[in-house]
């Protein structure tokens, strides 16, 4: 599947000296927001609606995808490279950090966490997959928000994939027991909590 995502821009272009020619290069690993980590297979100079322009083509890890995207464009469009592994650290911690307030309407909620991931932002990634991995040991998930569960989980995983030098269902498996072990110890804290409680009634 290919995908454009901009190729309507005027005016005259100086695709060798655009910002994300000199940022990026062929083998580079890098992130598309709502569709994860990658890899710049090609970058050439391409005439599309009558305008030559210089674009890389990334392939998507998470659903197979292969996108086209304007060098001159790549920052705009929220492209980024895969994080390093000292920031690993870091989205662990918002994975164990306690959930966040969501939108109690289902609608509001829905399109709250659609927006944050679709920043690129690993960290606002991390938030979704915490605060609905939390929704769903506590409440359960509609099937709309399991389906975005899921997305996201890949997606997160993609990117620490590239960024321990992991394979990827070793990635996936990776979040899928870090998320269960975090579940466990929250469900093992909130019973110890009740048990402190019902002890200070007696």
């Amino acid at each position: 599947m290919s995908e454009n995502p901009m190729t309507e821009s005027h005016g005259t272009i100086l695709p060798t000296t655009s910002e994300g020619g000199r940022l990026y290069e062929v083998g580079d690993k890098v992130v598309y927001p709502h569709h994860g980590a990658g890899n710049i297979i090609k970058k050439e100079l391409k005439e599309i609606l009558g305008q030559r322009r210089e674009y890389l083509t990334i392939q998507i890890l998470y659903n197979d995808m292969t996108v086209m995207v304007p060098c001159e464009n790549a920052e705009a469009a929220g492209l980024r490279k895969v994080i390093g592994e000292e920031t690993v650290d870091e989205v662990l911690a918002v994975l164990r950090d306690d959930g966040t307030q969501m939108p109690k309407n289902w609608n509001r909620r829905f399109k709250h966490n659609r927006d944050k991931i679709k920043t690129g932002d690993i960290f606002e990634l991390a938030e979704v997959v915490r605060n609905l991995s939390i929704r769903d040991l506590d409440k359960g998930l509609s099937t709309g928000e399991k389906q975005m569960f899921g997305r996201a989980k890949k997606i997160l995983a993609s990117e620490l994939m590239y960024a321990r030098e992991m394979e990827e269902q070793e990635a996936i498996d990776f979040l899928d027991n870090l998320l269960g072990d975090i579940g466990e110890n929250r469900s093992t804290d909130e019973a110890e909590s009740a048990v402190g409680a019902e002890a200070l009634v007696d």
